[in-house]
């Protein structure tokens, strides 16, 4: 394996999900890395915050981009991951979907902050952020160590695995 970093299994060691924080940094608008999963990340945090302000008959459109985007990180993550072990749980949810979640979940709890949202209502926007960006961590080192296996919804979609294989 000359030029390739070992794995402790001892296969190649492959790209990492970003950690919670940077995936949260993203959401809000901020990329330090060119990683692809993040600059997703940040186009969907602001799909959310343009679905907010737009004119109803433009949220489909925007919808449309959204699903474009989470079908972009499910891609990354289905040829990026590690081969899960066979008694490895099934995550009910993609990790795009996820990453789609926490960048709606994000833009609701900075918006609160912005337009003066009473506390119960913001404290419980920033709690719901806090314990999906939790869950997103979880589920990260889980798929990383092949203990969690995520649905894989790419085959068939543009880029995905058949349409990259003609």
């Amino acid at each position: 394996m000359i030029g390739q970093v070992a794995s402790v299994s001892g296969g190649p060691m492959r790209p990492r999900l970003p950690s919670r924080d940077m995936l949260l940094e993203a959401c809000a608008g901020t990329t330090i890395l060119p990683h692809p999963v993040l600059l997703a990340a940040c186009e969907l945090g602001r799909l959310h915050r343009s679905r907010c302000v737009v004119a109803p008959e433009a949220i489909s459109a925007i919808d449309r981009m959204r699903t474009e985007l989470v079908r972009e990180i499910d891609c990354w993550v289905s040829a990026n991951k590690p081969q899960p072990f066979g008694a490895a749980y099934l995550h009910s949810e993609t990790v795009g979907m996820v990453i789609d979640r926490i960048a709606e979940f994000s833009t609701a709890a900075h918006a609160a902050l912005k337009h003066g949202v009473p506390e119960p209502n913001r404290h419980y926007l920033w709690q719901r952020l806090s314990e999906i960006s939790l869950a997103y961590s979880d589920l990260a080192f889980e798929i990383h160590t092949g203990v969690r296996k995520v649905p894989d919804f790419t085959a068939g979609t543009p880029g995905g695995p058949i349409e990259a294989d003609r």
